[in-house]
């Protein structure tokens, strides 16, 4: 190995142990005891060597909504993978989300409630955002009937799933009762 190889190879773990500790902290903490100060102490490098990552906080949170993005897709695609039928895998979508969702709290605000500075539904979207969209994508536009765009049925069927997670998060809405809304959103919206 080179020693350009050697320096790419450390470069690219050091990046790696920026986000995951971001990523511990954030989960554990809030997205407010993400310092780059706190991190450089965390993870026992100086401030400048973060900023040779990562220009601040926002892009350190984007680097974390990636990693989340190409997650939420696998399990998405896991669950549905083993499910039988449509109706059964937009049920299995919706759970797969939801529980995601309920796992990441703190990854789950960096893909869909904070500013990482990431480009989303544009040309320059980056390939994990549109991933995960596609695995909504494959099991939902099957479902959408006759005369629906499934795109637009797959956003619509996501933004109900978004309001679930956070309502339900927030505590607005009383999480026993989730598996009778996620019957009723596979059943009413999806009609399968």
């Amino acid at each position: 190995m080179s020693v350009q190889e050697r320096k790419q190879r450390e470069r690219a773990e050091r990046e790696r142990l920026i986000v995951s500790t971001a990523r511990e902290l954030a989960e554990q903490q809030g997205w407010d005891a993400v310092t780059t100060r706190r991190l450089a102490e965390r993870i026992e490098y100086s401030q400048p060597v973060l900023y040779s990552h990562f220009r601040g906080k926002r892009e350190i949170i984007g680097a974390v909504a990636l990693e989340g993005a190409a997650e939420m897709a696998a399990a998405v695609r896991a669950a549905t993978s083993a499910a039988d039928g449509p109706r059964a895998r937009v049920a299995a979508l919706a759970r797969a989300y939801l529980d995601f969702a309920a796992r990441n709290p703190a990854v789950y605000d960096a893909l869909f409630q904070l500013d990482g500075g990431l480009a989303y539904a544009q040309e320059d979207t980056p390939e994990p955002l549109k991933d995960a969209f596609a695995a909504l994508l494959e099991n939902l536009g099957e479902v959408a009937g006759d005369g629906v765009h499934p795109g637009l049925f797959t956003e619509t069927f996501w933004a109900a799933l978004h309001g679930l997670a956070t309502l339900t998060r927030a505590r607005r809405l009383p999480p026993e009762d989730t598996e009778r809304r996620v019957e009723l959103l596979v059943d009413r919206l999806a009609m399968v």
